[in-house]
């Protein structure tokens, strides 16, 4: 028989593919499609601090709006006695998700301070996620800024949250780190659960008629699977915690091709805000079959088979590689 089950930040999963943070993850009826379509977790979608300040002050604005403007009334608008900040109606939908689902439902976080990245990891805690997934989404733009100081300040967010909550957490990274093995060892070192193998950034564009710059996000392709693919093979073995494989899911294909180099999951989003939440099913019979006709009967049994740590001087060989592509290529043969 057939084994897909997965163990991912010490959760255990029917298979390996995860619904990723995205829109379809926004809402209990999103999240309550994506179970019915088979997704062994969800991610819900990212907690964002901006957003909860923007909510705050709103509120603040128009419940003082008027405010000692004349004798009778302190305010035109009665404070809310229920209102919880603007983190409020996501708790809620949390909360809910989780008293609902069967699946595990895995909160993600966003933060931009020390204060917010505590006090919201603790509520999303509370309001019942199985683990938190840290998008510690920065660019620094400062000259001033070392890159030493951007990585302090990435491992301390890291230290504070984990000596906040008692449940798994894992770090959506970026691919910009100077040394991407060290940061992750030392992520994993400063609680670390699992790492998310790479976050995709804000890719704007320019209207040439307009000369607007406009803001895009597309969607991914399969054509983005080979950074993320390098570097959980090469992880893989190297750092104690769950990898999980995110960029250029599209099929089957891809599943097999993170699970080959070691990743405990796989996340995925544009191929289902593309084709819908059904097509988790399609991935999962896609990843049976294939493993059927090769002769494999579980999950385990192929992951890490093609990871890094098979090659000796594998620095070398990924440099001799690279040479080898770029001076034996052929003018209209090159695929």
């Amino acid at each position: 028989m057939m084994n897909l089950a997965t163990r991912y930040l010490g959760l255990q999963l029917a298979h390996p593919i995860v619904a990723a943070a995205s829109p379809l993850t926004a809402t209990l009826d999103g999240m309550r499609r994506l179970e019915d379509a088979g997704a062994a977790a969800v991610v819900m979608s990212s907690l964002y601090e901006e957003q909860i300040r923007a909510e705050d002050t709103a509120y603040a604005l128009y419940t003082e709006h008027g405010s000692n403007s004349q004798a009778e009334a302190a305010t035109y608008f009665p404070e809310l006695a229920d209102y919880d900040g603007g983190v409020s109606g996501h708790l809620e939908t949390l909360h809910h998700a989780t008293e609902a689902l069967e699946i595990p439902v895995i909160a993600s976080l966003n933060g931009t301070t020390s204060e917010g990245w505590i006090e919201h990891a603790r509520r999303l805690e509370q309001a019942g996620a199985a683990a938190i997934e840290l998008n510690v989404y920065s660019i620094p733009v400062d000259p001033a800024v070392s890159g030493v100081e951007v990585e302090r300040r990435c491992l301390e967010i890291i230290r504070q949250v984990k000596s906040s909550v008692h449940i798994p957490i894992s770090v959506k990274l970026a691919p910009y780190f100077s040394s991407m093995s060290h940061m992750a060892a030392e992520l994993v070192r400063a609680g670390a659960d699992g790492l998310v193998i790479f976050n995709r950034f804000f890719a704007p564009d320019i209207d040439l008629h307009t000369l607007r710059v406009t803001p895009t996000l597309p969607l991914s392709t399969a054509a983005e699977l080979p950074l993320s693919l390098v570097w959980i093979a090469l992880l893989s073995r190297r750092v104690t915690c769950s990898l999980a494989g995110s960029r250029g899911v599209e099929t089957e294909v891809e599943v097999v091709k993170y699970l080959l180099v070691g990743a405990d999951a796989v996340m995925t989003a544009s191929a289902l805000l593309r084709h819908g939440p059904q097509h988790v099913a399609t991935m999962r019979d896609g990843l049976e079959r294939w493993l059927f006709a090769n002769g494999y009967d579980s999950v385990d049994a192929i992951r890490g088979l093609k990871d890094a740590t098979h090659v000796e001087n594998v620095d070398a060989l990924f440099r001799a590689q690279y040479v080898s592509a770029l001076t034996d290529y052929v003018p209209g043969k090159l695929v």
